[in-house]
């Protein structure tokens, strides 16, 4: 996928994807808002803001600073945070591969079905990593490729013609996850069918805490396997409370 030619797609979509998709997602959205718990005064970075419609959702005792490659998707975010008066909203466009921010700029990031949609989403994870502080939090609410063998065939068939309507869907979450240094926090299916996750991680960079290697699922429960130098440097904060 080319991202002028993704700008090219979801702009010609800005004028009718709250109408389309709006209501299909708005519970995935809600969820990811609300299970924030954002604190007074906190930095919060919007990646793929689109046309801003959770925007509204956010608490204004935080600051919000949201970005988008879109400049059709930014004009209607523009005209919204207008509209609902959001003094505490920042909009800017940007490729969320290539930020202009600094390191460990926000205590959140959040990124809402735009993994699946760019060019190179390790780019894109890699600098949601850099521009978040050390133990801040990573939310992405996402498709991934389904965990039955059958249902993930499917979409490795039909993730070359999502392409060209802006997202893929052969994209896992151990793929997205492995060699980073996100830690899982939780995870939750959510929006019409479960077919979407909201997965909330922490950013452990510079050495701090444990670098995600796998993930292995017994009867419905997520186990995490921590590196060997991980196990080295001693337990996490949750074996230490088990």
């Amino acid at each position: 996928m080319d991202l002028h030619k993704i700008e090219r797609v979801y702009t010609s979509y800005a004028s009718v994807y709250d109408r389309i998709f709006g209501k299909v997602f708005h519970e995935g959205r809600e969820s990811a808002i609300r299970n924030l718990n954002a604190q007074p005064k906190e930095r919060i970075l919007e990646v793929g803001v689109g046309t801003g419609i959770a925007l509204p959702m956010y608490p204004r005792h935080c600051e919000i600073v949201a970005i988008d490659f879109s400049e059709g998707m930014l004009e209607i975010a523009k005209k919204r945070t207008v509209e609902h008066q959001m003094d505490h909203v920042t909009l800017h466009r940007m490729d969320a591969g290539a930020m202009d921010f600094e390191d460990n700029s926000f205590d959140t990031v959040v990124a809402a079905y735009v993994v699946t949609a760019v060019p190179d989403y390790r780019k894109v994870v890699s600098e949601m990593i850099r521009v978040c502080r050390p133990g801040g939090r990573i939310i992405m609410l996402n498709h991934f490729s389904n965990e039955n063998k059958v249902v993930a065939a499917v979409e490795k068939v039909i993730s070359p013609l999502t392409k060209h309507l802006g997202w893929r869907t052969d994209l896992s979450l151990d793929t997205v996850l492995e060699g980073t240094e996100l830690h899982i926090a939780s995870k939750q299916n959510v929006n019409p069918l479960r077919f979407w996750a909201l997965v909330e991680c922490v950013n452990y960079k510079n050495g701090i805490g444990v670098a995600h290697k796998n993930i292995s699922h017994t009867s419905g429960t997520t186990v995490y396997t921590p590196s060997p130098s991980a196990l080295a440097a001693g337990p996490t904060n949750e074996e230490a409370l088990a």
